[in-house]
């Protein structure tokens, strides 16, 4: 799920906190010649099948393209600055860090009529954390005071409530949140779109709701999902939130790969893609000029470690692997030089990046990274890649890392394991994997925090866990300014040390579009391509 911000947010304050995030780089905006700001038209959009349509039970960031449309969160991220900015709540005020009280806009409904109130954000939200539901975005409420009743540690132990004692509904337009601790970055995770509000509908048949969800945004769905086909979304007439909708209807359609996205582009077939393939950078440069973009990104992909495999459970073997991966070279060779070779677990554009966070761990050295394998007493068996088909660079890297491997470090039998997004991630989520996988992060907020805790939750793909870790994250969170920093800079040194995700390459966003559309605006956070703002030549 995607994109950062300045860690430590503003002070405590008895006002509504607008918290300021530092720039992550410009967003893409071009008007082409004769193309018109009136409202109305058609556009359509690239998109690789979501694996769920329903808030809370995905962090795909297939998924939340969508969901950017259909739903309004309390909170949104200026695409030019990363401020925090309201969207459905009108303020949030905190003395403490701890309880915050949020106001909503009134008179608000979702798009079958059903009003929204205070209690379909706590409804949601209860539902997002309630364990035995299993949904995505389950731990995005781990702040929450009750969350931990609500996913008992012990094993075979069920939940004594199902709902999260720190949500307390004021009045139909006023929520009030508890936190465990203190936690100022609470006002941009209101951001994500796990904390959009839900119908009733939506609790009572998650699975209907995810082909035809009920939202509270500026579109709607039209008719209902069409696996691995399409999804359609036309303008809700009675929206009155700030985000008023441009064109009249959106399409998503769906393409098993990103180089079969941009053939269409090419050919007319589709709007919008904002994921250009590397490699097709040059052809597209020259194919679609000043509405062709390459932008900063908070994106990361990483190599991940089952550590609780015996196989992987020295660290210096997880530093053999990852001296052994010539970063550069497959920078190069596979992404034309767009990406940029990892040096730290965040992306270089998020305030407390520091350049050479990782050092020798992510510098390419294949006679150290034999020596530490060696040392560790060597590596035996097969050697699984695991990885989706979503995009064949994916396989392209993977094939060089594992050429990589065996050249390096004598690993003669290396196989691969390629599979659908959706199948993946329930095979990783359930940790199910017998070798490394492929871990992406698409930050939600501008924030060394959200790589953190996005990565190394408890019960994360890679099952690592330190208490020394988790006690600098904890810190950080309570803490503002460079003091904030500081103490998740010390946390990403343990990570880095320990290595159950291996650092490989830092995105840059490629996006492009047809003659067709203009106001083309693309952040590099979780919200990705604002739909509101597209206009449609007439």
């Amino acid at each position: 799920m995607t994109p950062r911000r300045p860690t430590a947010l503003a002070a405590p304050a008895a006002l509504a906190l607008i918290l300021a995030a530092t720039a992550c780089g410009p967003t893409d905006s071009a008007k082409p010649k004769g193309a018109s700001n009136k409202p109305g038209g058609t556009y359509s959009v690239a998109l690789t099948e979501p694996d769920h349509l329903l808030p809370g039970r995905t962090t795909s960031s297939y998924s939340l393209q969508v969901l950017q449309g259909l739903f309004d969160t309390p909170a949104t991220l200026d695409p030019e600055d990363g401020s925090v900015r309201p969207l459905a709540a009108t303020s949030w005020t905190t003395t403490d860090n701890i309880v915050w009280t949020i106001k909503f806009r009134p008179g608000t409904t979702f798009h079958n009529g059903e009003k929204v109130t205070a209690h379909s954000y706590a409804d949601a939200w209860s539902a997002a954390a309630y364990g035995p539901n299993g949904w995505d975005a389950n731990y995005y409420f781990s702040q929450i005071k009750g969350y931990d009743t609500l996913n008992p540690s012990e094993e075979g132990a069920k939940p004594s409530s199902q709902r999260l004692a720190g949500l307390t509904v004021v009045d139909d337009d006023t929520l009030q949140v508890t936190l465990n601790a203190p936690f100022g970055q609470f006002p941009m995770l209101l951001s994500f779109p796990a904390f959009a509000p839900l119908p009733k509908a939506a609790i009572t048949d998650p699975d209907a709701f995810d082909t035809a969800p009920i939202g509270n945004g500026p579109y709607q769905v039209e008719g209902t999902w069409e696996r691995n086909q399409k999804i359609s979304l036309k303008k809700f007439a009675a929206y009155t939130g700030p985000r008023k909708p441009m064109a009249d209807r959106v399409d998503f359609k769906i393409y098993t790969s990103r180089e079969t996205a941009f053939t269409e582009l090419q050919a007319g077939n589709v709007d919008i893609l904002t994921t250009v393939p590397a490699a097709n950078t040059t052809q597209a440069k020259r194919l679609f000029g000043d509405r062709f973009s390459i932008r900063p990104s908070g994106t990361m992909d990483y190599l991940g470690l089952p550590v609780k495999d015996r196989r992987f459970a020295d660290p210096r073997i997880r530093k053999a692997l990852s001296m052994s991966i010539d970063r550069k070279g497959i920078t190069q060779a596979i992404y034309n030089g767009v990406y940029k070779p990892a040096t730290s677990i965040t992306g270089d554009m998020i305030p407390g990046h520091r350049a050479e966070a990782c050092g020798a761990t992510c510098t390419y050295d294949p006679a150290a990274a034999r020596q530490l394998l060696a040392e560790a007493g060597g590596f035996t068996g097969t050697l699984e890649l695991y990885f989706s088909n979503s995009d064949p660079t994916y396989e392209q890297w993977m094939t060089s890392v594992a050429n990589q491997l065996k050249d390096n470090l004598g690993i003669k039998d290396v196989r691969f394991r390629k599979m659908a997004p959706a199948d993946l991630s329930t095979l990783l989520n359930g940790q199910r994997n017998k070798g490394p996988f492929r871990q992406n992060w698409v930050i939600d907020y501008p924030s060394i925090q959200n790589y953190l805790d996005g990565l190394y939750y408890p019960g994360n793909r890679s099952g690592w866990s330190n208490k020394e870790f988790d006690a600098l994250v904890k810190q950080g969170n309570a803490a503002q300014g460079a003091e904030a920093i500081a103490a998740y800079q010390r946390a990403e040194d343990i990570a880095l040390r320990e290595l159950p995700y291996i650092p490989l390459w830092n995105w840059q966003d490629q996006s492009a579009w047809s003659d067709k559309v203009a106001n083309v605006v693309i952040d590099p956070y979780v919200s990705g391509l604002h739909l509101d703002r597209v206009t449609v030549s007439q």
